[in-house]
């Protein structure tokens, strides 16, 4: 059953633009010239129960106003878009209680108190019992490791403690969609992966719905098997991370073991040196040459192993979002 359902949705904005000069600056007291600016275009997708799913798109994509659509933050221009049923920017309570967006770069708690008093607003706020509340905020506390910073007042948390407080204020109502707009920007690799272990956890246990946005490869790859990639507000691909791989690289690599203790000179002619740490040497290759780069490399050389293998998913989609690359995504 679809936990999410959205249909054509678009969302534009008036710009208004600012020309330069007293002359220009006076003529646009009297007329203001705009310039309408699509942040989402056209995007649709269904989303299961239980699903957790990687929203993926560079800078200024629309990840976060598509979020912000579906939190019913902002009214959409275009299309339809529903969320448990509900439609999102009506702003109906009963929705409201289902869900939560959490984002690594605005806070929902009060700076100068410790984290708990946030929490007990929240409590009202959502109007959780007394009992629930207890038992779910001894259970994030213990998934979470921060046990022993509740009294402490926010200001003097850690970027990764705070953003497992944020992750606590967001799930102490049990919502059944999660929002997670780049939860671990800025984080450290060991605040990251807590973060990353906790929501594994939690989303297979509780079996809530899960839209992930982040520019952190290695979240996406931990906790999702699905991606919607957009682009320049339009949705480019929806399918598994190994189609991403399948679909937008344009190279493989291959790694060579070479029988002596160096690499040889003029191996660069085949493909773009990676890595050379004799024997070793890793070869950058497009890909439908690497058969043939093969088939003369064994020729040439006195090789002792050899393996072919993808790139790894943060070269695809950077290579996927670069300047290069953007007529051929907007084509696809």
């Amino acid at each position: 059953m679809s936990a999410i359902e959205v249909q054509n949705l678009g969302r534009t904005y008036k710009v208004y633009r600012k020309r330069e000069g007293l002359f220009a600056s006076v003529r646009g007291l009297l007329h203001r010239e705009y310039r309408e600016v699509h942040a989402v275009q056209d995007v649709s997708f269904s989303i299961d129960e239980g699903e957790m799913v990687a929203f993926l798109g560079p800078n200024g994509a629309g990840k976060t106003t598509t979020l912000k659509l579906l939190s019913g933050l902002i009214v959409p221009t275009s299309g339809s878009a529903t969320v448990l049923g509900h439609v999102p920017w009506k702003r109906e309570d009963a929705y409201r209680r289902r869900f939560s967006l959490v984002t690594g770069q605005k806070e929902q708690l009060w700076w100068d108190l410790p984290a708990q008093e946030s929490f007990r607003l929240h409590k009202e706020i959502y109007r959780v019992s007394a009992a629930d509340y207890k038992s779910r905020l001894d259970e994030l506390t213990e998934l979470l490791e921060v046990g022993e910073l509740m009294s402490q007042p926010v200001r003097e948390l850690s970027l990764g403690e705070r953003m497992r407080m944020e992750l606590i204020a967001a799930l102490i109502h049990r919502p059944d969609v999660l929002f997670l707009d780049e939860p671990t920007i800025g984080l450290d690799v060991i605040s990251q992966r807590r973060v990353q272990q906790f929501l594994l956890k939690y989303q297979k246990e509780q079996g809530i719905t899960v839209i992930l946005t982040s520019h952190y490869m290695k979240d996406v790859e931990a906790l999702c098997d699905r991606a919607i990639v957009i682009n320049k507000g339009t949705k480019i691909h929806d399918g598994s991370l190994d189609e991403i791989i399948d679909r937008f690289s344009r190279h493989k690599i291959i790694e060579l073991h070479f029988a002596v203790n160096s690499t040889p000179n003029g191996i660069d002619r085949y493909g773009v040196v990676l890595e050379n740490r004799p024997p070793m040497l890793k070869l950058q290759v497009e890909k439908h040459k690497v058969s043939d780069v093969l088939s003369r490399i064994l020729g040439e050389y006195d090789i002792e192993d050899v393996s072919v293998s993808e790139r790894p998913l943060e070269d695809v989609i950077a290579e996927l979002f670069s300047s290069d690359s953007e007529s051929r995504a907007d084509t696809v």
